[in-house]
This record gives C-alpha cells, structure tokens and sequence, in this order.
C-alpha cells in the first residue's frame, strides 16, 4: 500500500510538472509574440516616417497648393490644421465648390450655401479628402488613427523595399476606416513607389497602384499612379508578385496635373 501511494504521488508530481512547464513555454510564447508586435509596430513607424520626410516632411505642415485631378481644380492649406476644396461645374453647368475646413463640410452651388443631408455631406467629404490624401502621400500616414505594422521586406524589379500594413481607427479613421493599405517603402530612397488596398463596400475589391512620373515642387514631391485590379479576395502582399507577372489588370491612371505651390504665388504677388 506504501509503494502504491509513492507511485500515485509520483504521477500527480509529474503531471504537475508538465503543466507547469507547459504554462512557461505558453509565457514564453505570448512574451515573444507581444515582443515581435512591438518590434514590428517600431520598424513600421520607423519606415514611414523616413518616407514622409523623403518625399516632403515638415514641409507638409504649411504646404499650400493646387492641382487638377480629373477636371475637378483641388487645393490643400495645411498652416491652421487643414482646409481641402476642389471647384467644378456639374452637369448642367452650376458651379460647385466643396470645403472641408478640419473636418466641417460645406458646399456652395453658385456661391449660395447648399443644404444637404448628412449622408452626402459623408459622401462629398469623403471624395474630397481621399483625393487630397491620395495625392499627398505619405504625409497623412502620421495620423493618430493610423496603425501600422511591419510586414518584413521584399524586391521589385530589382529594388528592395520594406513592407508596411496600415488600419485605421473607427475615431478619425473616416467613413472606410475599415478598409486595409499596404506600402512599398524603397530601402534606399524611402520613397513610397507601390502601394496597394483592399474595400469592402460595393462587394469589394483589390487595387495596386505603381508610381510614375515624380517630379518635386517646391520640396514637396508628387507622384502619377496606374491603377492595377486583382481579383477579390487577394492577399495584398502577393500583389507585386502578380505586378511583375503581368497578371493585374490596368483600370486607370491616376494623375496629378498642373501642381502650384501657392505660398510662393504669394510671396510674388
């Protein structure tokens, strides 16, 4: 009877043992995986950051210009927070001219304020500040609602480039906030000359974006995209795979025209 409780005790002491150190290795799991995050969200932030600057850095903060995009004329004043307008004529000829001054939305039809209803003051607010973002990059990639994540490293037609993800937060992130970016950053350069993203409204969908015609004014660098399409569904990271495959279809070019740097319009005027 002794040796029969020695053995039991032994066998509860072992079971014991392994759960014990089944616990430490989970620990010491979850302790490399909080680790991993922390590098990744350091690397990534490091990386957009080196971009921002490559590409205009604190010249953002006081950056005045216009551009034309698709017809439309646009124009960002970034010295007070921000104020964003674009002027048009619309299909019967009124003149339409939409401000997003720090997130207050208004239009004007003919120069008299228009009333609208919440959801298109979202729609036109949101086409607005997507096309200033767009044509901004990288500057908005330091918003506080964005959250980026380093996805290690890769090459394209031979250059190397660091790999970013970014999510945004439901607070500031906008009305697609849920929507996912990925950026190419060039290790030597740290310009952003591939981006992709996926959405989820209007059933979806995958674009990747290559840049092309770069050209600096003012200090502040400005880019022209070919807008690529995959397939729904496709993850972004084997897009530049499929890139230099030739297996995404062209949808668009998206170009920046006629860009002005207004605060030195001012100091001459």
């Amino acid at each position: 009877m002794h040796n029969f409780f020695k053995i039991i005790f032994g066998i509860v002491l072992l079971v014991f043992l392994g759960c014990k150190d089944h616990s430490k290795q989970n620990k010491i799991a979850v302790d490399n995986a909080e680790v991993n995050e922390v590098f990744n969200k350091k690397n990534a932030e490091i990386t957009i950051q080196d971009a921002i600057k490559a590409h205009g850095g604190s010249l953002y903060n006081t950056a005045h210009y216009e551009f034309v995009f698709r017809d439309k004329m646009y124009m960002f004043n970034n010295a007070n927070g921000y104020i964003y307008k674009v002027n048009f004529k619309d299909s019967t000829g009124n003149r339409i001219e939409d401000i997003l001054n720090n997130g207050v939305f208004r239009r004007a039809v003919n120069d008299e304020v228009a009333e609208l209803s919440e959801k298109d003051v979202a729609i036109h607010s949101n086409a607005l500040n997507s096309v200033i973002y767009f044509a901004t990059l990288p500057h908005k990639l330091d918003d506080k609602a964005v959250h980026k994540e380093g996805k290690g490293e890769t090459t394209i037609k031979g250059e190397d480039y660091d790999i970013v993800r970014v999510t945004f937060g439901k607070e500031g992130g906008g009305t697609d906030h849920d929507d996912i970016f990925m950026y190419w950053v060039n290790k030597k350069s740290h310009y952003i000359n591939y981006f992709a993203y996926s959405y989820s409204v209007n059933d979806g969908g995958v674009r990747f974006r290559s840049a092309y015609n770069p050209r600096t004014v003012d200090g502040i660098r400005f880019q022209d995209y070919i807008n690529w399409e995959a397939q729904v569904g496709t993850p972004l990271k084997e897009l530049p795979s499929l890139f230099e495959k030739g297996e995404l279809k062209e949808l668009s070019k998206v170009e920046t025209l006629n860009v002005r740097n207004l605060n030195a319009v001012e100091l001459v005027e």
